[in-house]
């Protein structure tokens, strides 16, 4: 008898079937709209849905497709559920969860997922930048991981590698104009065409006959790899609702954390002989199939185009301040951050002994965890705010990673440990300051340039700590000095910049006229989350 009302599965979508005892109490309770994961509203010819069989839509919810009925079957209840999720390439991470809290075995607030309920666009949109942030960490990672290998294959010294380094990230200036053009044409084109020149430029690392080459061809494909992990961060604020956006570049950061530690795992090719490093870069064309859907599925930002409905082309003035500040503190940061990451692998070859494959399996037991931090930071940055906890973690999280560099066995791996969880919590509140502080005709053009100043910062940490190293100095005690960085940080981040949690860009940048996003859509609708 039940059959008779049970939805329809889509293409791709899932059904969920459960027996009830056929009670008032779960008469009342399974004949209520749902008000958690999602939305629903009555679809059955009594509105409130009070009487059986009854059936329920979505009304606000990440669904693409969703159905639920419930119908008497002899003395139970048959509640079934007809949906269809798309997360591209992480929907498998959130099947189980979503089911649960479906099933009512779990709950909507849980650590996984984010405050605000999402809709169809924002899943597909997160799903997609997710894969990008992969791509854009994998070709970031790339010189870094291996220039070490590099150096030592080419003869090239500590100085070297330093000034290769701040080489390689002074290519940012070819990432700028990639920013100036995603405010003008929108950031979904410039997000396609760059996410298909990192991987196609990396390759060529593969080929360098001599050192200087392998660097000229990392600062031309490196760029491209920035150009679209900002650019990613530009369209997650975008799109994700208030209390929602440190969730989105966590979730984010996660990736590209996976992403580069696709590229620490290839590292043990590396072993295979003085040549071994250049198997790594050929890895990069598998990045091909992340451009590839991206081009297919990547919809412009709702925001952008709103900002081009309702306004002329002509990009608001530049908050001169803020701009300032926010590259006072990526300037500063860096100088410490780059340094410490770029010869972390440096230390544990000359100084602890680490092969190529031990420096993977480091690399993968400290940074996998460390994604703890990002999960918890993101979601305290949204529900409390993300100055306080900017100046707990960093300050906190510098001091271990300091230590890890003075110390070996045990001790190296948990202080490295700490100290990247903590860092990592940091992250997502540091990093969404760079897109909620700027209206959206110039949102992409400032991220650009706040980056670029983290890469002078950078560079000005890898040609001091190569520097003093060659002059004889210690690890810890390099990044001891760099460390100050860090506390300037701290400091302007308390000082100078407001706190952003649980407020609208707009309400963030006056400039920008108040929207409504699913008004937007009713005006001007997508494809359906997972089509072309």
């Amino acid at each position: 008898m039940a059959s008779q009302y049970a939805p329809a599965v889509e293409p791709g979508g899932r059904i969920l079937i459960r027996r009830r005892p056929d009670t008032a109490a779960e008469r009342q309770r399974l004949t209520e709209p749902r008000d958690d994961l999602l939305l629903e509203t009555s679809a059955s010819d009594e509105p409130d849905g009070a009487r059986l069989p009854a059936r329920f839509v979505q009304d606000e919810g990440p669904f693409s497709r969703y159905e639920r009925t419930v119908a008497i079957d002899g003395d139970e209840l048959v509640e079934t559920t007809a949906y269809r999720l798309t997360v591209p390439w992480f929907g498998w991470l959130f099947r189980w969860p979503v089911a649960r809290v479906l099933a009512r075995k779990g709950s909507s607030n849980s650590w996984w997922a984010p405050p605000d309920r999402l809709d169809a666009t924002q899943l597909l949109v997160v799903g997609l930048l997710a894969a990008a942030s992969m791509s854009a960490a994998f070709v970031n990672t790339l010189f870094t991981q291996t220039v070490n290998f590099a150096a030592d294959d080419f003869g090239a010294s500590d100085t070297a590698i330093g000034v290769a380094g701040a080489v390689v990230r002074g290519g940012i200036v070819l990432a700028i104009p990639a920013a100036v053009i995603a405010d003008r044409i929108g950031r979904r084109r410039v997000i396609v065409a760059v996410a298909w020149l990192g991987p196609l430029l990396s390759i060529l690392g593969a080929l360098a006959p001599s050192f200087v080459v392998l660097v000229a061809t990392q600062a031309v494909a490196r760029p491209m790899g920035i150009a679209l992990a900002f650019l990613v961060g530009v369209v997650a604020s975008e799109e994700m609702p208030r209390n929602s956006r440190t969730y989105a570049v966590s979730i984010l950061a996660m990736a590209a954390g996976l992403g580069a530690g696709i590229a620490v795992i290839a590292l043990s090719l590396a072993d295979l002989g003085a040549g071994g490093w250049r198997f790594v870069y050929l890895l990069a064309a598998i990045w091909c199939i992340v451009a590839l859907d991206l081009t297919r599925r990547l919809p412009e930002t709702r925001r952008f185009t709103a900002a081009h409905i309702v306004a002329t082309m002509r990009p608001p003035r530049m908050n001169r301040r803020r701009l300032l500040l926010l590259s006072a503190v990526a300037f500063a940061g860096n100088i410490f951050v780059a340094p410490a990451s770029l010869f972390q692998n440096n230390y544990l070859s000359d100084i602890r002994g680490f092969s190529g494959g031990m420096i993977a399996v480091f690399s993968i037991a400290v940074g996998t965890p460390a994604s703890i931090g990002l999960i918890l930071g993101g979601r305290i940055a949204d529900t409390r705010g993300r100055r306080r906890l900017i100046a707990v973690t960093v300050p906190l999280g510098t001091a271990g990673i300091v230590g890890a560099f003075a110390v070996g066995g045990v001790p190296l791996w948990v202080l490295s440990l700490v100290g990247g969880m903590l860092l990592s919590a940091a992250y997502p509140a540091l990093a969404v300051y760079r897109t909620e502080l700027f209206p959206t005709g110039n949102r992409s053009r400032a991220s650009g340039l706040v980056t670029a100043a983290a890469l002078i910062g950078g560079i000005l940490g890898l040609l001091s700590m190569g520097a003093l190293l060659d002059a004889g100095w210690s690890y810890a005690g390099v990044l001891t000095t760099l460390a100050v960085g860090q506390l300037i940080v701290t400091v302007l981040v308390v000082v100078g910049f407001p706190e952003t949690a649980h407020q609208e860009l707009e309400a963030l940048n006056p400039e920008d006229a108040p929207i409504d996003l699913h008004e937007l859509d009713a005006a001007f609708p997508h494809a359906e989350p997972g089509e072309s």
